[in-house]
């Protein structure tokens, strides 16, 4: 079994409950600080393979509350690029990305809310 990657932001309030949920609960993770490692593009296009198989788009990669979101003007933009131009950007940007990240073999998460978690690793 691998171990479920975690990409997060350390001053993040939403990551750091993630954290301590996965911490809590004894889930086996590694912490990977997104704004120096965002993920790869394979792993961008697997997270985006999960959203949209559960009625997702890609759109919901995106952190559209942060502040490079905004002052990029992406909320403009975003339809006007392709899936692959904004994989691109994501991959380049961890920051653009929402947060936690959350891929395991399996499955994938963004953000964080309990319900969803406890279903997914308890």
């Amino acid at each position: 079994m691998a171990v479920t990657k975690v990409y997060e932001y350390a001053a993040c309030s939403t990551c750091k409950k993630a954290l301590k949920f996965l911490k809590t609960n004894k889930i086996p993770h590694v912490a990977i600080p997104i704004a120096e490692q965002p993920p790869t593009k394979v792993e961008l296009r697997k997270m985006l393979e999960f959203l949209k198989a559960d009625g997702g788009s890609l759109k919901k990669l995106f952190n559209t509350s942060g502040v490079l979101y905004k002052e990029m003007n992406l909320s403009q933009k975003l339809p006007g690029l392709s899936e692959e131009e904004a994989l691109d950007l994501l991959a380049r940007n961890g920051k653009l990305i929402k947060r936690p990240f959350v891929l395991g073999d399996d499955f994938g998460l963004l953000g964080f809310q309990e319900n969803q978690w406890i279903q997914r690793f308890l």
